[in-house]
């Protein structure tokens, strides 16, 4: 009687701490986990069989383990994947095959070796207002909103995502308006009006002319803008991989290596942003853009890849993960976004293309079985436009151009399947040279590249990107009579 009495007692204990547990982790086990990003990365390497990375390249070109960039040595593997060929080597030759049949292997390919998949049930989200205020910027009247979306949390009441956005839209248009979503920090709401006085525009060239912010330029040409606050859905951090949309899906356990990284997560929180968006009269919801630099060029370009709702992108600088080959050795390298610093961008299967100890032996970015002339490719027939500065004024080298610009032609052929126009240059990306730095020439199509003479930023390119965008879409500002 004892002994049943004993068991019963240890029963019930159990039955509690499972019970304190489930109310801690949202009724879910077991009990989250809180990982450094290198205790992440391990964990990673374990389930895949990884037993060592190899080291990413330096930056710094007197490093004795400086980054190649010699051309010569920079394309090891030079035959790209071919977009219009499947994997049965049928050739792709109408859009409808494009879009049912070869389309789904590539995304396939991507969400399963590259970027991660997105869960097949994630949380909805429910957007509030918080602010709104009429104002003033640059002679231009405007409405700003900022909202909310909360990612209903009841899988893990500890998770809390509340994604952060910010948008300003015209109101001396007729509307609705074109919107270009930014990747970038939420300014906090001010009680005072913002009087910015209009700064005139010189005469002159437009090259040579000193230009206002890019969001004033939107404003000036009837467009409308919003700040999405990345690290309100993701952290920028292997850390944070139990945390945000990634941990919250997954109950505060660590990723499997098909799972999402946060290139993905960021790309999803643009998507949810857009379907609020959607919801506003003022915007024009079939004419909403997606931009952004570096790692959020990344984003951007991944964000325009995986949803179709989007209109067009600027995708600046975005280097190895964006829009430059994973197969080039130059510069940025699959190593440098396979290290700890870097790899929850990508999914984990990402990992094995970077190993240089491996129970499946080692793979490089040339085992890849898709590269980024596809996601590019992905992108078509819609807006897009590939920018970049120069390494003198501090878009380095590092980024590869070269290997954007060569991804960028081999995606053109997607583009003039589909009906719409790339770059109007032959297809042989190994021997065709960027044009000039400064150059237009490569914005006549829906497929568009610009180099600008500045660094490590695509607002140079916003005095090009904004009419070449309204053209293509066919928009034209309609000053509002009252």
């Amino acid at each position: 009687m004892k002994r049943i009495i004993f068991t019963l007692l240890v029963a019930c204990f159990v039955q509690v701490l499972m019970a304190q547990q489930a109310k801690t982790v949202g009724g879910n086990f077991p009990p989250m986990v809180t990982f450094t990003a290198d205790q992440d990365h391990d964990n990673m390497m374990k389930q895949l069989g990884v037993q060592e990375v190899r080291p990413g390249p330096s930056g710094n070109e007197t490093a004795p383990n400086h980054a190649n960039y010699d051309e010569s040595l920079a394309n090891p593997c030079p035959q790209l994947p071919d977009p219009l060929v499947m994997k049965n080597g049928k050739k792709v030759t109408t859009a409808k095959m494009w879009n049912k049949k070869r389309r789904p292997e590539i995304v396939e390919d991507f969400e399963r070796e590259v970027y991660g998949r997105l869960p097949k049930k994630i949380p909805a989200v429910t957007w509030s207002v918080t602010a709104t205020s009429n104002d003033t910027m640059g002679g231009v009247p405007v409405i700003t909103k900022y909202v909310t979306g909360h990612v209903d949390n009841s899988l893990c009441l500890s998770i809390n995502v509340d994604i952060k956005m910010q948008y300003v839209i015209p109101t001396n248009v007729k509307g609705p308006v074109p919107v270009l979503i930014m990747f970038g920090g939420v300014r906090q709401p001010s009680t005072r009006q913002a009087q910015t006085p209009p700064r005139p525009m010189p005469a002159g060239p437009a090259a040579t002319q000193p230009t206002l912010s890019n969001t004033q330029q939107m404003l000036n040409a009837g467009w409308g803008y919003a700040y999405v606050d990345p690290g309100s859905i993701q952290a920028d951090n292997g850390a944070g991989l139990t945390r945000g949309i990634v941990g919250l899906v997954n109950k505060g356990q660590p990723r499997k290596p098909e799972d999402w990284g946060a290139l993905r997560a960021w790309a999803w929180g643009a998507a949810r942003a857009l379907d609020y968006l959607e919801t506003d009269a003022l915007v024009d919801a079939k004419k909403v853009g997606i931009e952004g630099v570096s790692r959020y060029g990344k984003a951007a370009l991944v964000t325009l890849a995986f949803e179709p709702r989007f209109a067009v992108g600027l995708i600046g600088s975005s280097g190895k993960g964006g829009a430059t080959l994973h197969r080039r050795v130059f510069g940025e390298a699959v190593e440098s976004l396979t290290g700890s610093g870097e790899y929850h961008w990508m999914a984990g299967n990402y990992l094995k293309y970077g190993a240089s100890k491996a129970d499946f032996g080692t793979k490089t970015g040339c085992d890849l079985p898709v590269d980024s002339h596809e996601l590019i490719a992905l992108c078509a027939p819609r807006l897009t436009f590939i920018s970049y500065g120069v390494p003198e004024k501090g878009d380095a080298k590092w980024l590869d151009q070269q290997g954007s610009f060569m991804a960028s032609i081999a995606a053109g052929s997607v583009f003039k399947l589909l009906g719409v126009r790339d770059f109007g240059v032959s297809n042989d990306y190994m021997t065709e040279k960027m044009p000039p730095v400064n150059s237009d020439i490569l914005m006549k199509g829906e497929l568009a590249w610009r180099q600008h003479d500045g660094g490590h930023t695509d607002a140079p390119n916003y005095l090009y990107f904004i009419p070449w965008a309204s053209k293509m879409m066919k928009y034209e500002k309609v000053p509002l009579r009252r």
